[in-house]
Protein backbone atom coordinates (compact mmCIF):
# COMPACT_ATOMS: atom_id res chain seq x y z
CA UNK A 1 0.00 0.00 0.00
CA UNK A 2 1.40 3.43 -0.96
CA UNK A 3 2.36 5.70 1.90
CA UNK A 4 -0.37 8.22 1.09
CA UNK A 5 -3.10 5.57 0.87
CA UNK A 6 -5.39 4.69 3.72
CA UNK A 7 -6.18 1.25 5.05
CA UNK A 8 -9.58 0.51 3.44
CA UNK A 9 -12.53 1.15 5.77
CA UNK A 10 -13.94 -2.31 5.14
CA UNK A 11 -10.61 -3.95 6.00
CA UNK A 12 -9.93 -2.24 9.34
CA UNK A 13 -12.19 0.64 10.34
CA UNK A 14 -10.11 1.54 13.41
CA UNK A 15 -6.83 1.79 11.47
CA UNK A 16 -8.59 3.74 8.71
CA UNK A 17 -9.87 6.25 11.29
CA UNK A 18 -6.51 6.71 13.02
CA UNK A 19 -4.71 7.17 9.70
CA UNK A 20 -7.23 9.72 8.43
CA UNK A 21 -6.89 11.88 11.55
CA UNK A 22 -3.10 11.97 11.15
CA UNK A 23 -2.84 12.21 7.34
CA UNK A 24 -5.52 14.90 7.03
CA UNK A 25 -3.62 16.80 9.74
CA UNK A 26 -6.61 17.01 12.06
CA UNK A 27 -4.71 16.05 15.21
CA UNK A 28 -1.56 14.36 16.48
CA UNK A 29 -0.51 12.40 19.52
CA UNK A 30 0.75 14.34 22.53
CA UNK A 31 3.81 13.41 24.62
CA UNK A 32 1.33 13.17 27.53
CA UNK A 33 -0.34 9.75 27.45
CA UNK A 34 -3.94 9.84 26.28
CA UNK A 35 -3.90 13.51 25.28
CA UNK A 36 -4.03 14.98 21.78
CA UNK A 37 -2.70 18.00 19.92
CA UNK A 38 -5.42 19.47 17.72
CA UNK A 39 -3.76 20.78 14.56
CA UNK A 40 -4.93 24.00 12.82
CA UNK A 41 -7.12 22.19 10.26
CA UNK A 42 -8.87 20.23 13.03
CA UNK A 43 -9.15 23.32 15.21
CA UNK A 44 -10.75 25.32 12.40
CA UNK A 45 -13.36 22.59 12.07
CA UNK A 46 -13.91 22.81 15.84
CA UNK A 47 -14.24 26.62 15.59
CA UNK A 48 -16.95 26.17 12.94
CA UNK A 49 -18.73 23.68 15.22
CA UNK A 50 -18.44 26.19 18.07
CA UNK A 51 -19.93 28.96 15.95
CA UNK A 52 -22.87 26.81 14.87
CA UNK A 53 -23.65 25.87 18.45
CA UNK A 54 -22.88 29.23 20.07
CA UNK A 55 -25.28 31.01 17.74
CA UNK A 56 -28.02 28.56 18.72
CA UNK A 57 -27.25 28.91 22.44
CA UNK A 58 -27.51 32.70 22.27
CA UNK A 59 -30.74 32.49 20.28
CA UNK A 60 -32.22 30.50 23.18
CA UNK A 61 -31.16 33.10 25.77
CA UNK A 62 -27.89 31.61 27.04
CA UNK A 63 -24.76 33.62 27.84
CA UNK A 64 -21.13 32.51 28.08
CA UNK A 65 -18.92 32.65 31.18
CA UNK A 66 -15.75 30.94 32.44
CA UNK A 67 -15.20 28.95 35.63
CA UNK A 68 -11.96 27.61 37.18
CA UNK A 69 -10.12 24.56 35.93
CA UNK A 70 -9.37 23.44 39.51
CA UNK A 71 -12.12 22.20 41.80
CA UNK A 72 -11.70 21.49 45.57
CA UNK A 73 -11.98 17.75 46.21
CA UNK A 74 -14.57 18.44 48.92
CA UNK A 75 -16.90 19.87 46.26
CA UNK A 76 -17.05 16.61 44.36
CA UNK A 77 -17.64 14.67 47.56
CA UNK A 78 -20.79 16.68 48.33
CA UNK A 79 -22.79 14.86 45.66
CA UNK A 80 -22.29 11.16 46.46
CA UNK A 81 -23.49 9.63 43.18
CA UNK A 82 -21.52 12.22 41.20
CA UNK A 83 -18.18 11.53 42.88
CA UNK A 84 -18.68 7.76 42.64
CA UNK A 85 -19.35 8.09 38.93
CA UNK A 86 -16.20 10.12 38.26
CA UNK A 87 -13.79 8.73 40.89
CA UNK A 88 -11.86 6.41 38.52
CA UNK A 89 -11.34 9.23 36.00
CA UNK A 90 -10.12 12.05 38.26
CA UNK A 91 -6.77 13.80 37.85
CA UNK A 92 -5.85 15.25 41.26
CA UNK A 93 -3.34 18.00 42.09
CA UNK A 94 -1.73 17.53 45.52
CA UNK A 95 1.17 20.01 45.33
CA UNK A 96 1.45 23.62 44.19
CA UNK A 97 4.27 26.15 44.47
CA UNK A 98 6.55 23.45 45.81
CA UNK A 99 4.34 22.68 48.79
CA UNK A 100 1.65 20.16 49.62
CA UNK A 101 -1.82 21.68 49.28
CA UNK A 102 -4.10 21.83 52.31
CA UNK A 103 -6.83 20.29 50.17
CA UNK A 104 -6.30 18.34 46.93
CA UNK A 105 -7.65 19.99 43.78
CA UNK A 106 -9.36 18.05 41.02
CA UNK A 107 -8.71 19.07 37.40
CA UNK A 108 -12.29 19.49 36.26
CA UNK A 109 -13.93 16.45 34.70
CA UNK A 110 -17.12 18.55 34.44
CA UNK A 111 -18.23 21.67 36.32
CA UNK A 112 -21.57 20.99 38.03
CA UNK A 113 -19.98 21.30 41.49
CA UNK A 114 -18.04 24.54 41.17
CA UNK A 115 -20.82 26.19 39.17
CA UNK A 116 -23.32 24.99 41.78
CA UNK A 117 -21.22 26.68 44.46
CA UNK A 118 -21.22 29.96 42.51
CA UNK A 119 -24.96 29.75 41.81
CA UNK A 120 -25.57 29.44 45.57
CA UNK A 121 -23.90 32.85 45.95
CA UNK A 122 -25.65 34.51 43.04
CA UNK A 123 -29.22 33.21 43.34
CA UNK A 124 -31.32 34.67 46.17
CA UNK A 125 -34.79 35.39 44.79
CA UNK A 126 -37.20 34.04 42.18
CA UNK A 127 -36.36 37.26 40.29
CA UNK A 128 -32.81 35.91 39.73
CA UNK A 129 -34.14 32.90 37.80
CA UNK A 130 -33.63 31.31 35.38
CA UNK A 131 -29.83 31.40 35.18
CA UNK A 132 -28.74 30.26 31.70
CA UNK A 133 -24.94 29.99 31.42
CA UNK A 134 -22.62 28.10 29.08
CA UNK A 135 -18.85 27.79 29.10
CA UNK A 136 -16.38 26.72 26.44
CA UNK A 137 -13.28 25.00 27.75
CA UNK A 138 -11.35 21.82 28.34
CA UNK A 139 -11.86 19.00 30.83
CA UNK A 140 -9.78 16.05 32.00
CA UNK A 141 -11.01 12.47 32.50
CA UNK A 142 -8.26 9.91 33.02
CA UNK A 143 -9.28 7.53 30.27
CA UNK A 144 -7.33 4.27 30.02
CA UNK A 145 -8.26 3.38 26.43
CA UNK A 146 -7.96 6.45 24.24
CA UNK A 147 -8.67 7.34 20.60
CA UNK A 148 -8.08 10.74 19.00
CA UNK A 149 -11.20 12.95 19.24
CA UNK A 150 -13.42 10.09 20.45
CA UNK A 151 -11.98 9.43 23.88
CA UNK A 152 -8.98 11.33 25.21
CA UNK A 153 -7.79 12.19 28.73
CA UNK A 154 -8.19 15.89 27.92
CA UNK A 155 -10.80 17.14 25.49
CA UNK A 156 -12.52 20.37 24.48
CA UNK A 157 -16.21 20.98 24.82
CA UNK A 158 -18.98 23.29 25.90
CA UNK A 159 -20.97 22.69 29.05
CA UNK A 160 -24.21 24.49 29.76
CA UNK A 161 -25.47 24.86 33.33
CA UNK A 162 -28.87 26.31 34.15
CA UNK A 163 -30.94 26.90 37.28
CA UNK A 164 -34.75 27.12 37.34
CA UNK A 165 -37.58 27.71 39.78
CA UNK A 166 -39.59 24.61 38.88
CA UNK A 167 -39.15 21.04 37.70
CA UNK A 168 -41.28 21.69 34.62
CA UNK A 169 -39.04 24.59 33.54
CA UNK A 170 -35.87 22.55 34.07
CA UNK A 171 -37.20 19.53 32.17
CA UNK A 172 -38.31 21.83 29.35
CA UNK A 173 -34.78 23.30 29.22
CA UNK A 174 -33.25 19.80 29.13
CA UNK A 175 -35.30 18.85 26.07
CA UNK A 176 -34.85 22.28 24.43
CA UNK A 177 -31.07 21.86 24.50
CA UNK A 178 -31.36 18.30 23.20
CA UNK A 179 -33.32 19.76 20.28
CA UNK A 180 -30.55 22.33 19.75
CA UNK A 181 -27.96 19.56 19.56
CA UNK A 182 -30.08 17.50 17.18
CA UNK A 183 -30.71 20.54 14.95
CA UNK A 184 -26.98 21.23 14.79
CA UNK A 185 -26.02 17.59 14.14
CA UNK A 186 -28.61 17.09 11.40
CA UNK A 187 -28.45 20.47 9.64
CA UNK A 188 -24.78 21.44 10.07
CA UNK A 189 -22.90 18.14 10.51
CA UNK A 190 -25.29 16.16 8.22
CA UNK A 191 -25.47 13.41 10.85
CA UNK A 192 -28.97 11.94 11.29
CA UNK A 193 -28.95 11.55 15.07
CA UNK A 194 -31.68 9.96 17.16
CA UNK A 195 -32.91 11.82 20.25
CA UNK A 196 -33.69 9.76 23.30
CA UNK A 197 -33.48 9.07 27.02
CA UNK A 198 -30.63 7.13 28.62
CA UNK A 199 -31.34 4.14 30.84
CA UNK A 200 -30.75 4.38 34.60
CA UNK A 201 -27.50 2.46 34.11
CA UNK A 202 -26.24 4.69 31.31
CA UNK A 203 -27.33 8.08 32.69
CA UNK A 204 -24.96 10.81 33.89
CA UNK A 205 -23.73 10.44 37.48
CA UNK A 206 -25.94 12.62 39.69
CA UNK A 207 -28.71 13.16 37.11
CA UNK A 208 -32.41 12.40 37.48
CA UNK A 209 -32.77 12.04 33.71
CA UNK A 210 -30.16 11.99 30.93
CA UNK A 211 -31.06 12.58 27.30
CA UNK A 212 -28.81 12.00 24.32
CA UNK A 213 -28.33 12.29 20.58
CA UNK A 214 -27.08 8.95 19.24
CA UNK A 215 -25.41 8.61 15.84
CA UNK A 216 -24.54 5.59 13.73
CA UNK A 217 -20.96 5.54 12.48
CA UNK A 218 -19.75 4.04 9.20
CA UNK A 219 -19.01 0.70 10.89
CA UNK A 220 -22.57 0.69 12.39
CA UNK A 221 -21.32 1.31 15.94
CA UNK A 222 -23.17 3.96 17.94
CA UNK A 223 -21.62 7.20 19.15
CA UNK A 224 -23.14 9.26 21.94
CA UNK A 225 -22.71 12.68 20.34
CA UNK A 226 -24.16 15.11 22.87
CA UNK A 227 -26.07 14.87 26.16
CA UNK A 228 -28.52 17.00 28.12
CA UNK A 229 -29.34 16.22 31.75
CA UNK A 230 -32.11 17.12 34.18
CA UNK A 231 -30.33 17.13 37.55
CA UNK A 232 -33.40 17.63 39.71
CA UNK A 233 -32.49 19.22 43.05
CA UNK A 234 -29.50 16.92 43.68
CA UNK A 235 -26.81 19.55 43.14
CA UNK A 236 -29.03 22.34 44.48
CA UNK A 237 -29.29 20.52 47.82
CA UNK A 238 -25.58 19.64 47.86
CA UNK A 239 -24.59 23.28 47.28
CA UNK A 240 -27.51 25.13 48.87
CA UNK A 241 -28.75 26.69 45.62
CA UNK A 242 -31.90 28.25 47.06
CA UNK A 243 -34.23 31.10 46.25
CA UNK A 244 -37.09 32.88 47.97
CA UNK A 245 -40.28 32.31 46.01
CA UNK A 246 -43.15 34.77 45.48
CA UNK A 247 -44.75 33.56 48.72
CA UNK A 248 -41.50 34.38 50.55
CA UNK A 249 -40.73 30.67 51.08
CA UNK A 250 -37.21 29.27 50.64
CA UNK A 251 -37.02 26.73 47.79
CA UNK A 252 -34.29 24.66 46.15
CA UNK A 253 -33.63 25.28 42.46
CA UNK A 254 -33.94 22.65 39.77
CA UNK A 255 -30.80 22.48 37.61
CA UNK A 256 -29.69 21.14 34.24
CA UNK A 257 -26.39 20.55 32.47
CA UNK A 258 -25.64 19.70 28.86
CA UNK A 259 -22.50 19.20 26.79
CA UNK A 260 -21.09 18.49 23.33
CA UNK A 261 -17.38 17.96 22.72
CA UNK A 262 -14.63 17.53 20.11
CA UNK A 263 -16.00 13.97 19.86
CA UNK A 264 -18.30 15.54 17.22
CA UNK A 265 -15.24 15.79 14.95
CA UNK A 266 -14.81 12.02 15.28
CA UNK A 267 -18.50 11.60 14.46
CA UNK A 268 -18.13 13.65 11.26
CA UNK A 269 -15.07 11.65 10.18
CA UNK A 270 -16.68 8.25 10.84
CA UNK A 271 -20.08 9.14 9.35
CA UNK A 272 -18.95 10.64 6.05
CA UNK A 273 -15.33 9.60 5.40
CA UNK A 274 -14.33 7.14 2.66
CA UNK A 275 -11.23 5.31 1.44
CA UNK A 276 -9.82 8.53 -0.02
CA UNK A 277 -10.05 10.42 3.28
CA UNK A 278 -12.33 12.92 4.93
CA UNK A 279 -15.62 14.03 3.43
CA UNK A 280 -16.65 17.21 5.21
CA UNK A 281 -20.13 18.76 5.22
CA UNK A 282 -19.94 22.18 3.50
CA UNK A 283 -21.52 24.06 6.42
CA UNK A 284 -18.61 23.09 8.70
CA UNK A 285 -15.71 22.49 6.29
CA UNK A 286 -12.71 24.77 7.02
CA UNK A 287 -12.30 25.11 3.24
CA UNK A 288 -15.45 24.79 1.12
CA UNK A 289 -13.76 25.02 -2.27
CA UNK A 290 -10.14 24.62 -3.34
CA UNK A 291 -8.99 26.14 -6.63
CA UNK A 292 -6.34 24.30 -8.66
CA UNK A 293 -4.99 26.41 -11.53
CA UNK A 294 -3.37 24.23 -14.22
CA UNK A 295 -0.54 25.41 -16.48
CA UNK A 296 2.62 23.90 -18.00
CA UNK A 297 4.49 27.02 -19.06
CA UNK A 298 4.94 30.66 -18.11
CA UNK A 299 2.71 31.69 -21.04
CA UNK A 300 -0.08 29.43 -19.80
CA UNK A 301 0.42 30.70 -16.26
CA UNK A 302 0.08 34.30 -17.50
CA UNK A 303 -3.17 33.29 -19.20
CA UNK A 304 -4.68 31.26 -16.32
CA UNK A 305 -3.71 33.08 -13.11
CA UNK A 306 -5.49 36.44 -13.70
CA UNK A 307 -8.76 34.55 -14.35
CA UNK A 308 -8.22 32.29 -11.34
CA UNK A 309 -7.50 35.32 -9.14
CA UNK A 310 -10.65 37.06 -10.35
CA UNK A 311 -12.82 34.00 -9.61
CA UNK A 312 -11.11 33.60 -6.22
CA UNK A 313 -12.05 37.20 -5.33
CA UNK A 314 -15.64 36.66 -6.47
CA UNK A 315 -16.03 33.55 -4.35
CA UNK A 316 -14.45 35.15 -1.31
CA UNK A 317 -16.68 38.22 -1.66
CA UNK A 318 -19.70 35.89 -1.71
CA UNK A 319 -18.67 34.46 1.68
CA UNK A 320 -17.42 31.11 0.37
CA UNK A 321 -14.43 29.69 2.26
CA UNK A 322 -12.04 29.30 -0.67
CA UNK A 323 -8.38 28.30 -0.93
CA UNK A 324 -6.07 28.82 -3.92
CA UNK A 325 -3.58 25.98 -4.30
CA UNK A 326 -0.94 27.63 -6.44
CA UNK A 327 1.93 25.34 -5.41
CA UNK A 328 4.23 24.78 -8.39
CA UNK A 329 6.47 22.10 -6.86
CA UNK A 330 3.75 19.41 -6.98
CA UNK A 331 1.53 18.07 -9.77
CA UNK A 332 -2.21 18.73 -10.14
CA UNK A 333 -2.81 15.02 -9.42
CA UNK A 334 -0.95 15.31 -6.12
CA UNK A 335 -3.11 18.31 -5.21
CA UNK A 336 -6.32 16.44 -6.04
CA UNK A 337 -5.35 13.57 -3.72
CA UNK A 338 -4.18 15.97 -1.02
CA UNK A 339 -7.46 17.89 -0.91
CA UNK A 340 -9.54 14.73 -1.22
CA UNK A 341 -7.76 13.45 1.91
CA UNK A 342 -8.76 16.67 3.69
CA UNK A 343 -12.38 16.34 2.61
CA UNK A 344 -12.82 19.70 0.88
CA UNK A 345 -16.39 19.58 -0.54
CA UNK A 346 -15.61 21.13 -3.96
CA UNK A 347 -12.53 21.36 -6.16
CA UNK A 348 -12.29 23.84 -9.03
CA UNK A 349 -9.86 23.19 -11.89
CA UNK A 350 -9.01 25.93 -14.34
CA UNK A 351 -6.56 25.59 -17.23
CA UNK A 352 -5.90 27.33 -20.57
CA UNK A 353 -8.79 25.57 -22.35
CA UNK A 354 -11.18 26.60 -19.56
CA UNK A 355 -10.06 30.21 -19.94
CA UNK A 356 -10.76 30.02 -23.69
CA UNK A 357 -14.20 28.52 -23.13
CA UNK A 358 -15.04 30.87 -20.21
CA UNK A 359 -15.66 27.77 -18.07
CA UNK A 360 -14.26 25.88 -15.07
CA UNK A 361 -14.36 22.25 -13.97
CA UNK A 362 -15.99 21.50 -10.61
CA UNK A 363 -15.41 18.18 -8.83
CA UNK A 364 -17.60 17.10 -5.89
CA UNK A 365 -15.83 15.32 -3.03
CA UNK A 366 -18.94 13.29 -2.17
CA UNK A 367 -19.05 11.86 -5.72
CA UNK A 368 -15.53 10.66 -6.60
CA UNK A 369 -14.57 10.14 -10.21
CA UNK A 370 -16.28 11.31 -13.39
CA UNK A 371 -19.82 11.30 -11.98
CA UNK A 372 -18.96 14.15 -9.61
CA UNK A 373 -17.26 16.34 -12.22
CA UNK A 374 -19.02 19.02 -14.26
CA UNK A 375 -18.00 21.93 -16.48
CA UNK A 376 -19.79 25.19 -15.74
CA UNK A 377 -19.68 28.75 -16.99
CA UNK A 378 -17.60 31.35 -15.18
CA UNK A 379 -20.65 33.62 -15.27
CA UNK A 380 -22.40 33.77 -11.89
CA UNK A 381 -19.83 31.29 -10.57
CA UNK A 382 -20.41 32.25 -6.94
CA UNK A 383 -24.11 31.37 -7.09
CA UNK A 384 -23.32 28.11 -8.97
CA UNK A 385 -20.85 27.12 -6.25
CA UNK A 386 -23.20 28.13 -3.43
CA UNK A 387 -25.97 26.03 -4.96
CA UNK A 388 -23.67 23.01 -5.33
CA UNK A 389 -22.57 23.29 -1.69
CA UNK A 390 -26.23 23.14 -0.65
CA UNK A 391 -26.69 20.02 -2.81
CA UNK A 392 -23.62 18.35 -1.28
CA UNK A 393 -24.82 19.10 2.26
CA UNK A 394 -28.22 17.54 1.51
CA UNK A 395 -26.66 14.54 -0.26
CA UNK A 396 -24.41 13.74 2.72
CA UNK A 397 -27.38 13.78 5.09
CA UNK A 398 -29.48 11.64 2.74
CA UNK A 399 -26.69 9.09 2.33
CA UNK A 400 -26.02 8.87 6.09
CA UNK A 401 -29.75 8.55 6.81
CA UNK A 402 -30.18 5.75 4.28
CA UNK A 403 -27.18 3.92 5.74
CA UNK A 404 -28.50 4.29 9.28
CA UNK A 405 -32.01 3.13 8.44
CA UNK A 406 -30.76 0.12 6.48
CA UNK A 407 -28.76 -1.02 9.52
CA UNK A 408 -31.50 -0.74 12.15
CA UNK A 409 -33.37 -4.02 12.61
CA UNK A 410 -36.41 -5.35 14.47
CA UNK A 411 -35.27 -8.79 15.67
CA UNK A 412 -38.07 -11.28 16.29
CA UNK A 413 -36.41 -12.90 19.33
CA UNK A 414 -33.35 -12.73 21.59
CA UNK A 415 -31.25 -15.06 19.44
CA UNK A 416 -31.80 -12.82 16.45
CA UNK A 417 -30.96 -9.72 18.54
CA UNK A 418 -27.60 -11.27 19.45
CA UNK A 419 -26.81 -11.66 15.73
CA UNK A 420 -28.14 -8.23 14.71
CA UNK A 421 -26.02 -6.22 17.16
CA UNK A 422 -22.79 -7.75 15.87
CA UNK A 423 -23.08 -5.47 12.85
CA UNK A 424 -26.04 -3.13 13.31
CA UNK A 425 -28.61 -1.77 15.76
CA UNK A 426 -31.60 -3.57 17.22
CA UNK A 427 -34.78 -1.60 17.96
CA UNK A 428 -36.63 -3.77 20.46
CA UNK A 429 -39.14 -3.85 23.27
CA UNK A 430 -37.41 -3.74 26.66
CA UNK A 431 -38.87 -4.09 30.15
CA UNK A 432 -36.37 -1.45 31.41
CA UNK A 433 -34.86 -3.79 34.00
CA UNK A 434 -31.15 -3.56 34.75
CA UNK A 435 -30.93 -7.36 34.67
CA UNK A 436 -32.08 -7.63 31.05
CA UNK A 437 -29.84 -4.71 30.06
CA UNK A 438 -26.83 -6.36 31.74
CA UNK A 439 -27.56 -9.71 30.06
CA UNK A 440 -27.48 -8.12 26.60
CA UNK A 441 -24.19 -6.41 27.42
CA UNK A 442 -22.64 -9.59 28.79
CA UNK A 443 -23.79 -11.72 25.86
CA UNK A 444 -23.06 -9.28 23.03
CA UNK A 445 -21.08 -6.25 24.31
CA UNK A 446 -23.98 -4.12 23.07
CA UNK A 447 -25.54 -1.54 25.38
CA UNK A 448 -28.81 0.35 25.45
CA UNK A 449 -28.18 3.54 23.49
CA UNK A 450 -31.43 5.39 24.11
CA UNK A 451 -35.17 5.07 24.48
CA UNK A 452 -36.12 7.29 21.52
CA UNK A 453 -38.40 10.25 22.12
CA UNK A 454 -39.86 9.76 18.64
CA UNK A 455 -40.78 6.62 16.64
CA UNK A 456 -42.22 4.85 19.69
CA UNK A 457 -44.85 2.41 18.38
CA UNK A 458 -47.26 2.91 21.30
CA UNK A 459 -49.18 0.15 23.04
CA UNK A 460 -47.41 -2.74 24.74
CA UNK A 461 -44.97 -5.43 23.72
CA UNK A 462 -42.90 -8.26 25.16
CA UNK A 463 -39.33 -7.56 26.32
CA UNK A 464 -36.91 -9.01 23.76
CA UNK A 465 -34.80 -10.49 26.58
CA UNK A 466 -37.19 -11.86 29.22
CA UNK A 467 -40.60 -11.68 27.52
CA UNK A 468 -41.98 -9.49 30.29
CA UNK A 469 -44.38 -6.60 29.77
CA UNK A 470 -42.87 -3.61 27.97
CA UNK A 471 -44.24 -0.19 27.09
CA UNK A 472 -41.25 1.30 25.25
CA UNK A 473 -38.71 0.24 22.65
CA UNK A 474 -34.97 0.90 22.95
CA UNK A 475 -31.95 0.84 20.66
CA UNK A 476 -29.31 -1.78 21.45
CA UNK A 477 -25.91 -1.37 19.77
CA UNK A 478 -22.20 -1.65 20.25
CA UNK A 479 -20.75 1.78 20.89
CA UNK A 480 -17.60 3.85 21.04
Amino acid sequence: MAEDQLTPRAENFSDWYNEIVLKAEMADYSPVRGCMVVRPYGWTLWENIQQGLDRRFKETGHVNAAFPLFIPMSFLEKEKEHVEGFAPELAVVTHGGGEKLEEPLVVRPTSETIIGYMYSKWIKSWRDLPVLINQWGNVVRWEMRTKLFLRTAEFYWQEGHTAHATEDEAREETLRMLDVYADFAINDAAIPVIKGIKSETEKFAGAVMSTTIEAMMGDTKALQSGTSHYLGQNFAKAFEIQYTDQGNQLQYCHTTSWGLSTRMIGAIIMTHGDDKGLVLPPKLAPIQLVMVPIFRSEDEKTLVMPVADRIFSELKAAGIRVKMDDREEVTPGFKYNDWEMRGVPLRMEIGPKDVEKNSVALARRDQPGKEGKTFVSQENIASTVASLLVDIQAALLAKATAFRDSNIHNPKDYNELKKVVQDGWAFSWWCESKECEAKVKEDTKASTRCIPLERQPGGEGACIVCGGKSTRKVYFAKAY
